[in-house]
């Protein structure tokens, strides 16, 4: 009886750390930044807010936040997995480097945004 409590606990703590393992391994370690990486995203922010290509759209529309994320996923090498969205009452724009150097950002298109359709989420209601 002992033997098949000791051997059920080592089935479900083998397979819980190979679940936990697997997980890392396949979506986690693509999208979670690390201390260096958090270093480089705030300074593309920097860049990107000194840029001429910012300074036109913040002329033209009204800018509501700066979001950065990163993708290791989606198949580029640094820094091009990089990216700045620039969040307007229109459209999102993507900002991100033009050079490996990262010398300079561009704005590389443009998405959906929720406050085009949507009004936005703050102040909080209650």
């Amino acid at each position: 009886m002992k033997y098949k409590i000791v051997i059920a606990l080592l089935v479900v703590s083998l397979g819980l750390n190979l679940f936990l393992l697997g997980k890392w391994l396949l979506f986690e370690q693509w999208y979670t930044l690390t201390l260096e990486e958090e270093i480089i995203l705030s300074e593309m922010v920097q860049k990107t807010v000194e840029s001429e290509e910012y300074k036109r759209l913040a002329d033209k529309e009204n800018m509501i936040a700066i979001d950065t994320s990163l993708d290791k996923n989606k198949g580029g090498i640094f820094p091009y997995y990089f990216n700045v969205s620039v969040r307007t009452d229109k459209r999102t724009y993507l900002f991100s480097c033009n050079d490996s150097q990262c010398t300079k950002l561009e704005n590389e298109g443009s998405t959906y945004s929720i406050y085009q359709d949507e009004s936005p989420r703050l102040p909080f209601k209650k």
